[in-house]
């Protein structure tokens, strides 16, 4: 097995709290442990980056440079961590309209690993929703983490897998469709890439 050099990471519900339709950097508001489980994996020379659905853009609600204003306060909170993001990708689009890069469709991942080198058998995807557990899946990533922050707990009566018993568990057998790891919260998800890294593609089927 590779050892992982690369975590993708949604936004709203994983790396900050999911405010609805979030469009004002001063609502930017980092989820506990998050700041403190990314330092972890940026000090082991991980890379981070995120991929995020936007549909607000697209459904009209607020402009694309909103969403950057976001981005750019949520990587300067990340910046007092020591983490830096190498790249954010995001779809713009409303659920409705054709395209390939709102998760679960895997037009973000086709363009950061084109303009970073990143291959699936060193990348972890982490969300909180199915759809990135999803894209991850459909990607042939390393694993897909389900956090259960955000809407992430209700997600889990969709691969019938109960609640985890500790800071993070892995099903063993996975269902078909399942995340291979889920885990309480980022910083248990980054535990669990830390002290698995080699091991962490064995339950890919």
């Amino acid at each position: 097995m590779e050892n992982i050099e690369n975590v993708i990471l949604d936004r709203d519900g994983t790396v900050i709290v999911d405010k609805h339709y979030l469009h004002d950097p001063a609502g930017v508001e980092l989820l506990p442990g998050a700041g403190e489980g990314l330092t972890l994996l940026a000090r082991a020379g991980i890379r981070l980056f995120i991929a995020t659905n936007q549909s607000g853009i697209g459904r009209g609600y607020f402009p694309e440079a909103d969403y950057h204003a976001v981005d750019a306060r949520l990587r300067d909170m990340l910046a007092d961590y020591g983490v830096s993001i190498v790249d954010t990708a995001f779809c713009p689009h409303a659920p409705d309209a054709p395209c390939n890069c709102r998760k679960p469709a895997t037009g973000m991942w086709s363009r950061l690993a084109a303009d970073h080198g990143l291959t699936p058998a060193n990348t972890v995807m982490i969300g909180d929703k199915d759809a990135d557990v999803r894209f991850g899946l459909e990607a042939g990533l390393a694993a897909s983490i389900l956090v259960l922050t955000g809407k992430g707990a209700g997600e889990l009566d969709k691969y019938a897998l109960g609640a985890p018993l500790s800071i993070w568990t892995r099903p063993s057998p996975r269902p078909a469709g399942a995340p291979h790891v889920v885990a309480r919260d980022l910083g248990a998800a980054c535990d669990f890439i830390l002290h698995h890294n080699a091991t962490i593609g064995e339950s890919v089927t």
